[in-house]
């Protein structure tokens, strides 16, 4: 028997509706990870709704890769689960090769901030869906501008109509994202879910 991982706790995690609905995920969740609430995660597809069927669905700080796994689930055309842990990017292939779906779903090992620097969204994707539930020391206040930045740039480079989703916490500056005033917030106890359509530019203004 292999010993439990310092620091981490043992967790089974279930995937609620859709074509993987019932199954079943083992997971290590450690202190600095960001868990996304059975509660929060049934929010968060609900309020996506036809948003995710047909598009592709960019999990990012994947952590467990349930997040990522539920859209694939719900019908994502696919799902990339971009993680920088390697253990639990490892866990993530293997749930993804155990439930049978990895012709729709990878898992990239990568620093999250790295890849959106890098990231081109696919030609001709149309909308994505991007979602982002970052480790709990990365929204610390002396992080919180890199954070910032990261959305600003996932945002600039996302197709039209697209929808970025943040996970996060009671106390998050709502107020410091770009154009506050259009995001969509969210809560469920201590939990908050900002969304952001990526709208149409008006005829003529470039974006």
């Amino acid at each position: 028997m292999k010993p439990k991982l310092e620091g981490t706790e043992k967790a089974e995690i279930r995937i609620v509706a859709g074509s993987l609905k019932g199954r079943k995920l083992t997971v290590f969740v450690h202190e600095g990870m960001r868990p996304t609430p059975q509660l929060v995660r049934e929010a968060l597809f609900s309020i996506l709704g036809n948003a995710v069927p047909g598009r592709l669905f960019f999990d990012i700080f994947a952590g467990t890769g349930v997040v990522g796994l539920e859209a694939v689930s719900r019908g994502a055309a696919g799902a990339r689960l971009i993680e920088a842990n390697g253990k639990q990017a490892a866990e993530i292939q293997k749930a993804i090769d155990r439930f049978g779906v990895a012709d729709r779903a990878q898992v990239l090992k990568a620093d999250g901030y790295r890849w959106a620097e890098r990231w081109v969204p696919p030609a001709n994707s149309g909308p994505v869906n991007l979602f982002l539930s970052p480790p709990f020391p990365d929204l610390d206040p002396a992080k919180i501008p890199a954070f910032l930045e990261f959305v600003h740039t996932l945002l600039a480079k996302a197709p039209e109509e697209s929808v970025l989703t943040i996970q996060a916490e009671d106390g998050f500056p709502v107020d410091r994202l770009i154009e506050p005033e259009t995001w969509d917030v969210r809560k469920y106890g201590r939990n908050m879910l900002l969304f952001k359509v990526k709208e149409t530019p008006p005829s003529g203004v470039s974006s």
